[in-house]
Parts: C-alpha cells; structure tokens; sequence
C-alpha cells in the first residue's frame, strides 16, 4: 500500500465518509479536523494527496493550500461549499490541483483522488525524458526543476507539468482542452480556469527572475503555444 491520504475537515461525518469510500477503494486516510493541526500534519508526514476544506477552525484551506504549496508538491484537492467562480480560482491560484463542490458524490471523489495520485506517481517517476535548454530557461524533467538564468523557479507540480508539456512541442499551439485533458487527464469543474490560473503562475514566477521571459504565448481564441526566447 502507498502513501495515506490526509483529509482536512471538520466536520467529522463528511470527514468519516470520505476516509471510508477511499479505504474500500484500497486507499489508506487520516482525518484531522483543525486547520492548524492538518497543516502541521500534512508538512510533517508524507502524504499521497490532501483532500482540503476550505472553512476549517483555526487556519482556513486557502491559507494551508498555500503554505503546503510552498514547501511541497503534494497533490492537494479542494473540497468546499464555496463554489462561486472567484473561490475556485484562488483555490487552484495557490495551487490546489482540483476543486469539488459539495454536495459531492463519494465515488467521484474517489475517482478524482485515485487520478491525481495516479498521476503524480507517473510523472515522478517517469526517468529518462530529454531535458529542455533554452538560451535563458532549464527545464529538468528527471529531478523535476526549472532554472532561469541560472537561478531555480519553484514550480508547483501542475505548474511544472504544463510548463514541460509546452516545451516539449515548441510552436506547437495546444487549446485549453488539450492542455487539461494531458495535465489532469479527467473532467474537472473550472477546468478552463485551471489552465489560465497555473499559466498565469507560470508567466509570473518565470518573469520575477527574468522580465523579458515570454515563454509561453497566448493564441488568442485558441491556447497557448511556447517560444523560446
């Protein structure tokens, strides 16, 4: 059996529903059901993915998605009541990898998890892939790094997957749809949102280190297409 699942909820019902339909389906779940306590948890332990609340005692899922984001890249999945559009593009602008509205259905939620971890272990573990060097940008696909001028951009895992995707067929132009279905590879609500929100992180990161590092493109009424500067 791989790495538990942490699922941060407070309530404890929902909490217990969940951690019963993911262990049925052969995936081992721990509960915690503070905010602080999650957070401390889920930097602590290793953890194969974090099902997330957003309205939690203590720390709120935003601020704990974005600390864990800061100093891992664990897949985290957001679960929350809060549904309105701007929710879910902050929740995957801090860098939560998907969103679900409650009420959920426990088997979509365990398809969902199954998928990320899924995919996460691949993309880890994928060996041997050529790199990307550019004139000013690195990509590493085997230790999973980027550099720009020689200095690292911490990418988040989704972050560094579009990325590598983009400039593994340059000039190529990839639609919204593409880019998601390669990336997360299921259908996922505010999945246009997800793309544009982690390209945006992207150009942003990219651009601290260097200004004029306008890798990735905007065709518009298309995608995206990447372009080594």
């Amino acid at each position: 059996m791989g790495l538990p699942v942490l699922i941060i909820e407070d309530e404890i019902s929902i909490a217990e529903l969940e951690r019963d339909y993911l262990e049925v389906n052969g995936i081992e779940a721990e509960i915690e059901v503070s905010g602080d306590k999650g957070l401390e948890k889920a930097l602590q332990k290793d953890y194969s993915l974090v099902i997330l609340d957003v309205m939690l005692p203590g720390k709120n899922g935003f601020d704990i998605c974005r600390e864990l984001r800061s100093q891992r890249d664990t897949p985290i999945l957001i679960v929350s009541a809060k549904t309105e559009d701007i929710d879910v593009i902050r929740g995957l602008g801090l860098g939560a990898d998907d969103f679900i509205k409650k009420p959920f259905s426990p088997s979509e939620l365990t398809a969902r998890v199954k998928a990320h971890i899924g995919r996460y272990e691949r993309l880890t573990n994928r060996q041997g892939k050529a790199d990307f060097q550019g004139v000013n940008l690195k990509i590493d696909r085997n230790s999973r790094r980027v550099y720009v001028k020689g200095q690292e951009v911490i990418l988040t895992t989704k972050e560094f997957d579009v990325l590598s995707c983009l400039a593994g067929n340059p000039n190529r132009v990839y639609s919204k749809e593409e880019l998601f279905e390669q990336i997360w590879g299921l259908e996922s609500h505010g999945d246009h949102a997800t793309v544009t929100v982690h390209v945006g992180k992207i150009r942003d990161k990219i651009c601290a280190v260097d200004p004029e590092g306008h890798y990735i493109k905007t065709v518009w009424g298309v995608g995206y297409r990447f372009e080594d500067c």
